[in-house]
């Protein structure tokens, strides 16, 4: 595969009440290796519901994507390792402490501390000395 992003056929609505809104509907792009592409459009577009399919944190309703050669729901682990998500509102609960609220986020993905802990040692090593929590349930090293 060539393309750094293939989007083929993706649709994604949410139920509001008794409402459906259609945020993507059957938007289907690739972006080439080394190809500058960016999204642009109103609040609401859609861009940033396309941005959660792609970094695996939210799933479509219907079509495919891949990133980087990897499709999004069957090796979403592997895109992981290679691309992060950083959203325009800060999105901690900010009356949780940290261990509380990486372990929220971890069940969102059906997952646990324990199981990814490679996946965030470096980041957890740095925030650890700030405060107990988590201390227990992360070993040193």
């Amino acid at each position: 595969m060539n393309a750094s992003v293939k989007v083929n056929n993706v649709y994604k609505s949410f139920k509001t009440g008794k409402k459906e809104v259609k945020a993507l509907q059957e938007i289907s792009f690739e972006v080439n290796r080394g190809e500058l592409f960016g999204l642009i459009g109103p609040d609401g577009a859609g861009k940033t519901t396309l941005f959660r399919i792609l970094t695996t944190l939210m799933l479509a309703n219907k079509g495919e994507a891949w990133v980087d050669g990897f499709e999004v729901v069957s090796q979403y682990k592997e895109i992981r390792k290679r691309v992060g998500y950083m959203p325009g509102r800060f999105s901690l609960y900010q009356d949780l402490t940290v261990e509380e609220n990486i372990s929220f986020f971890a069940t969102l993905f059906n997952t646990s501390l324990q199981e990814n802990y490679d996946l965030i040692k470096s980041i957890y090593q740095q925030i650890e000395h700030s405060g107990k929590e988590g201390r227990e349930l992360f070993p040193a090293g």
